[in-house]
């Protein structure tokens, strides 16, 4: 803008190199003054004096009308856009793999599970759909965020920057405008030193997708049981082992997102409660105790997604164990949907009504062994329900799990399309990819 001496810029960029400074002593310095711009810019202004041999004025062209606060919540934005371009390449990565899984095993039957128990009949490829859907929709609100320069002066006012371009063509906003272009950063509409939204909206986005990533992992961990053995993490040399016992193969991945994610909520809360907690026009403690807590999210998010996309990208599959624990049920898992079929074919008998006989067969099949259950159960059903009511061939169809997914396929084929940034390329629809297995 021609504020400055001429000849200071390129005085400033010598002085900037990072290793004419010492880190950890400028924050041991930074107690002297609660941040670590203080110690910083003394630092700054020492070396741009020393290497201002030809006596242009250039430190007077250092910090000129800024505030600490300008510099490092400035700072904290160009940490946290570039942290989270990083996690943003991971988690296209995952959600791609999991598309990619969603795809693979559209018409893999396996069983659902409500409340710990088998409630109906469920696809693998709905399940990776889901793993997707709530990565890419945290993913889409983290990509969706903006990082804001900082730019207000000691009280917010401009004030300093007011008189900086008083006799120039400049103005205190145009100054604002280009640091954000210089630094990649989005423009702001106005200095926000006390209105904390850009903190707390990366906090939230960071929580969610540690979120959606933990519910993964979890899943993953309960598959991977040996009594399950559904899935499997991909294997590599040395991860996994235990220091006692040779033959365990941990999922090491997946305990580790999980980690993150149960550690997630307390940071991001920490956010909201510092930025309730902004007193006056610039703040006091609650603006220090963001700074952990906002690089905590950043480190948990970065390490969890790096984690992930290669759990997804790697995932073994096993169609096979998921038909067994699905056949553990037997057909009372269709019991809802021969109900639905099949109560209104049947007349009144003893004052119960059709959909009370079908619930008298299910408490009966109950009583008897779970090895002898399913046997049991269409015996019971074939009782209560004559062949002239319901033929043998449209039992045996009722008694199919295939045969009662309701819209699974199409809800996997939604929620994929509702995300293409994140499926990674375009796909068929789950109903054209082939038959059931297993």
């Amino acid at each position: 803008a021609g504020l400055a001496p001429a000849g200071s810029s390129a005085v400033v960029a010598a002085a900037a190199e990072p290793g004419r400074y010492d880190v950890a002593d400028i924050a041991v310095r930074a107690q002297g003054g609660a941040n670590p711009v203080i110690p910083l810019l003394a630092d700054l202004r020492r070396q741009v004096t020393a290497l201002d041999t030809h006596g242009v004025g250039a430190a007077a062209a250092v910090h000129a009308s800024l505030t600490s606060q300008d510099v490092l919540d400035t700072a904290l934005m160009l940490v946290a856009r570039n942290a989270v371009g990083a996690v943003l390449a991971d988690l296209g990565r995952a959600t791609a793999a999991l598309a990619d899984l969603s795809a693979a095993h559209s018409t893999t039957l396996c069983v659902g599970r409500s409340l710990t128990q088998h409630s109906l009949p469920y696809t693998f490829g709905l399940r990776a759909a889901q793993w997707f859907h709530g990565l890419a929709a945290a993913g889409r609100q983290l990509a969706g965020l903006s990082f804001p320069v900082q730019f207000g002066g000691a009280a917010g006012t401009l004030a300093a920057g007011s008189a900086l371009t008083a006799n120039s063509a400049a103005t205190p906003f145009n100054l604002a405008d280009s640091l954000a272009a210089h630094l990649g950063l989005a423009p702001a509409a106005a200095p926000w030193p006390t209105n904390r939204l850009p903190v707390t909206s990366l906090g939230n986005a960071l929580a969610a997708v540690l979120d959606a990533a933990g519910k993964t992992a979890a899943d993953v961990l309960f598959l991977s049981r040996p009594e399950v053995a559904e899935v499997a993490e991909p294997r590599a040399a040395g991860r996994g082992v235990s220091s006692a016992m040779p033959q365990k193969q941990n999922p090491v991945l997946s305990v580790l997102v999980r980690s993150a994610a149960l550690q997630a909520p307390q940071p991001a809360a920490q956010l909201h409660l510092a930025a309730a907690n902004f007193n006056d026009e610039r703040p006091d403690g609650a603006w220090h105790a963001e700074w952990p807590a906002l690089r905590q999210l950043l480190a948990l998010a970065l390490g969890a997604v790096g984690q992930l996309q290669e759990l997804a990208g790697g995932l073994q599959v096993f169609p096979a164990a998921m038909r067994r624990n699905l056949d553990l049920a037997g057909p009372l898992l269709l019991a809802e949907g021969v109900a639905a079929a099949v109560a209104p074919l049947l007349a009144d008998r003893d004052g119960l009504g059709g959909k009370q006989q079908l619930q008298a067969v299910v408490d009966r099949t109950l009583q008897v062994p779970a090895a002898d259950q399913a046997a049991a159960y269409r015996r019971y059903l074939r009782e209560t329900v004559p062949e002239d009511v319901l033929p043998d061939s449209r039992l045996a169809e009722l008694l199919d799990p295939a045969g009662y997914l309701g819209e699974s396929a199409g809800i996997a084929h939604r929620i994929l399309a509702a995300y293409p940034d994140f499926a990674g390329t375009d796909r068929p629809h789950p109903d054209a990819i082939g038959a059931p297995r297993g």
